[in-house]
Parts: C-alpha cells; sequence; structure tokens
C-alpha cells in the first residue's frame, strides 16, 4: 500500500486527498480503518473530502473552507442535528 511507504518516515502528520476515490467499496472499510487506526496511535491525520457522508464517518472535527479561507466549523454530531 502506498500509504505503507510514507509511514516509515515516522510523520506527526498524515494527510489524504480523497483517500478512497475510485477504489473499490472493500478498499474504502479498508482505508477508513487505516486512517482511524493511525489516529489512535495518536497521528494527526487531515483528511480532504468532497463527499460528506464519508467525512463525518471518519472526522472529529469538520472545517468548510471557500476561497482558501474556513468559513465553519463542526464537529460530526452538530451536523445531523
Amino acid at each position: 500500500m502506498v500509504i505503507a511507504s510514507g509511514l516509515v518516515q515516522k510523520p506527526q502528520l498524515v494527510i489524504f486527498d480523497e483517500p478512497t476515490w475510485g477504489v473499490d467499496v472493500g478498499a474504502v472499510a479498508e482505508t477508513h480503518g487505516l486512517i482511524d487506526d493511525l489516529a489512535v496511535g495518536r497521528l494527526a491525520n487531515l483528511v480532504m473530502c468532497s463527499y460528506l457522508p464519508e467525512i463525518m464517518n471518519i472526522s472529529d472535527r469538520i472545517l468548510v473552507s471557500r476561497l482558501s479561507r474556513v468559513v465553519e466549523e463542526f464537529t460530526p454530531g452538530k451536523l445531523t442535528e
């Protein structure tokens, strides 16, 4: 997996840009599990994604940007209220 080769360098932050774009359904669950495992291991993850259900599933905090500025901040629980 491509992600594993980047983790060898022991980063403090991993940036995922549309991590499940174009992958099969099984790989989506595997990728979400990997992102969650990294977070549990105290590694910071930044996930950029345009698919709101995916973001709500894997995020602790959600920032919405427009024209390179953060315009809103949510937690997944607040979005469902």
